[in-house]
């Protein structure tokens, strides 16, 4: 068992034994909801982007290997027939990455006092509302979005309304989390 400075010494310590601390301490990965929490209010339903996110990728991974096949039957150097299909290879990889980085940068929560919105990494966007000032949250799903459980939120407050959340995740049961008035 490791044993800590406290007090003053505190201050003296190594950036490692800080970060040692904070991660058996379970402070390490704290989310941004949580950090904005008030005192007494818990969060009643977290959701994010759909995982259809990553669709537009899987349809280019799809193609790559199309072309690789294709142009390895057709391309007498084998040489070719990868370079060919290195080309939707990397596009693939550029839009998978930048799903899967728009779904971990993207929180959306309702807690039992507001509704929270963050969107981004370095340069952050938040937006957060009142329960008291939600009037109502709309819904809108294409058949698709019924089939995959995703859809866009409208959520509409006293006032100024709120910006629409496209291709969120289960946004039924987000509605449901929301007390009408």
């Amino acid at each position: 068992m490791m044993t800590y400075m406290v007090g003053p010494a505190a201050a003296f310590q190594p950036h490692w034994m800080k970060a040692r601390r904070a991660w058996r301490s379970g402070r390490v990965n704290m989310s941004y909801l949580q950090k904005v929490l008030a005192p007494g209010e818990t969060i009643l339903y977290r959701t994010t982007f759909s995982r259809t996110l990553y669709i537009p990728g899987l349809l280019v991974l799809l193609l790559a290997i199309a072309v690789w096949v294709v142009s390895d039957r057709l391309l007498t150097p084998r040489l070719w027939a990868l370079v060919l299909a290195l080309i939707p290879a990397l596009v693939t990889l550029a839009l998978l990455a930048r799903a899967w980085f728009r779904r971990w940068t993207t929180e959306i929560a309702v807690t039992n006092r507001r509704i929270i919105l963050k969107r981004g990494f370095i340069r952050r966007h938040t937006v957060e509302m009142n329960m008291d000032k939600v009037e109502s949250v709309d819904v809108d799903q294409s058949i698709l979005g019924r089939l995959l459980n995703y859809g866009d939120i409208t959520v509409r407050g006293t006032g100024e309304g709120f910006e629409r959340l496209r291709m969120v995740d289960s946004p039924l049961k987000f509605r449901g989390q929301v007390p009408a008035k």
